[in-house]
């Protein structure tokens, strides 16, 4: 495949630039212009170099493969499955970072093993003139120049990488509908990344001007040494600490920011539209504060909008029910109106409180389904006519059920099926009692009564507030729960 084909391509570029930049140009200058040998040992130096490459790259392409295996594996297949898609997502992610385990595990020891054994044996046959504890030194430098190549090998493949991420996140969309991501799952966190990079690049010279100084001053004096010694200590120390230092404020700097937002994210995700990010930043992280706060106005804005369309859409399904029959018009939204007093007299919460309202709002509507020779009929309803209306509560749950999306009405539906049971168990549609009858059913009843007694119908008038009141206090505890009834008797004289 042509992504892959390129993917190797990017990476193999990578490679070479990154190990002509670190071992021959870094590693290769350092022994040229420190080690003071004849052209013959040099050449023996350099061939010595060359086979320890050889088996470097043959111990990293190894590893290479393996690491490849699922990318691989999923860009070759026409039609992966999705644990495969999955794998390879995952492993694409992880690359850069297996890119530096790769040159510090095959890369390093693929070369300073071989290096150091040859050099070792050439020095005990006579065919180099070099200090034995030069091979020290040399694979002190070999870390070092691992180390470099390393950071160059992360930030290069991190690049190398996106195409191909890219590539598998369509490709995950295309077939499965799935949108395949790392749902926050952090691989190589920022403070690493940040720490590592900034301590090596603030560290590196200094190690690697005190390696070569010291390999040229092995030749004069010990005292000269121990004099150089002294003060080129104390600069690493400094060079060290600096960089550590630099290095932990440079991660905080970044990384605060990024935490802020994180958090407001988190609020947001909860349903918290009214958190905003805090601008405190002067740095391009200002725009991004700036592009979020934005955001979520937006969508605070959509969800009123959204709200007020909603609400507009109960109180229009319970308009319309309400104009079948004359004589009950607006008992929805009383009855909605009542039962908020119930819900803010005993604490519910705001978010209760809306579902509360839309219940009561919706808690007749399965009246919908029944006949207008029933529903308005002017004299007494016989048995059988009755027991058609005491069918509306679960006609109206069934009706509920049929709106999308589902989890929206789901609320709604224990308080529309339930407003018509008794406290005592002698209620309708399934002889609940107590508080086994949802919470929305029993504030509902206690409402839907009152607005009943106290509304006219074409066979009565309504009866008195007081009679109303008077009749809810009696029924508290068989008719009616008696927590609700005497909340709304309360804050009803008030």
């Amino acid at each position: 495949m042509q992504i892959y084909r390129k993917f190797l391509r990017n990476l193999l570029l990578n490679y070479i630039m990154g190990s002509g930049i670190a071992v021959v140009v870094v590693g290769g200058v350092i022994i040229s212009t420190t080690l003071t040998i004849s052209n013959a040992e040099m050449v023996r130096v350099f061939f010595i170099m060359i086979t320890s490459l050889c088996v470097m790259m043959l111990a990293e392409i190894i590893v290479f493969r393996r690491h490849m295996k699922p990318i691989r594996e999923m860009l070759e297949q026409e039609s992966p499955d999705l644990v495969t898609i999955r794998n390879a997502y995952l492993q694409t992610h992880r690359f850069p970072a297996l890119s530096v385990m790769r040159i510090m595990g095959p890369h390093f020891l693929g070369l300073s093993i071989p290096a150091m054994t040859m050099a070792s044996i050439g020095i005990a046959r006579g065919w180099l003139s070099l200090p034995v504890f030069y091979i020290g030194l040399a694979g002190i430098g070999a870390v070092l120049v691992a180390s470099m190549h390393a950071l160059l090998e992360f930030f290069t493949t991190a690049k190398a990488i996106r195409p191909v991420l890219i590539h598998i996140r369509e490709l995950g969309q295309r077939i499965y509908g799935e949108d395949v991501s790392l749902d926050g799952r952090v691989i190589v966190s920022i403070q690493r990344k940040f720490q590592l990079s900034a301590f090596l690049i603030g560290t590196m010279p200094l190690f690697l001007f005190s390696l070569a100084t010291q390999i040229r001053l092995i030749s004069q004096s010990s005292e000269l040494t121990v004099d150089y010694w002294k003060w080129a200590g104390l600069i690493l120390l400094l060079g060290v600490g600096f960089s550590s230092l630099g290095a932990r404020m440079l991660a905080r700097d970044i990384q605060q920011p990024i935490g802020d937002l994180y958090r407001a994210m988190k609020e947001v995700q909860s349903g918290d539209l009214q958190v905003r990010a805090s601008d405190l930043y002067s740095d391009e992280f200002s725009r991004l504060v700036a592009g979020f706060n934005h955001m979520v106005k937006g969508l605070e804005t959509r969800e009123k909008m959204n709200n007020q369309l909603l609400q507009s859409y109960f109180s229009t399904l319970a308009a319309a029910l309400d104009a079948r029959d004359a004589y009950t018009a607006g008992h929805s939204t009383r009855v909605a109106k009542y039962s908020l007093l119930i819900g803010r007299a005993v604490d519910l919460n705001e978010q209760e409180l809306d579902l509360l309202n839309k219940t009561a709002l919706l808690h007749d509507i399965g009246k919908i389904g029944v006949r207008d020779d029933v529903l308005l009929k002017e004299s007494r309803l016989t048995d059988e006519e009755f027991e058609q209306i005491k069918l509306h509560p679960v006609l109206g749950e069934s009706i509920l059920k049929q709106i999308e999306p589902a989890e929206a009405m789901a609320p709604l539906l224990p308080g529309v099926r339930s407003h018509h049971e008794r406290y005592d168990g002698g209620g309708y549609p399934d002889g609940l009692k107590g508080l086994d009858i949802p919470e929305f059913g029993r504030i509902i009843a206690v409402a839907d009564a009152f607005d009943a007694m106290t509304s006219d119908r074409p066979y009565r008038k309504g009866m008195p507030i007081e009679k109303a009141l008077a009749i809810l206090a009696e029924g508290k505890g068989t008719q009616w729960d008696p927590r609700f009834a005497q909340r709304f008797i309360d804050v009803y004289k008030v």
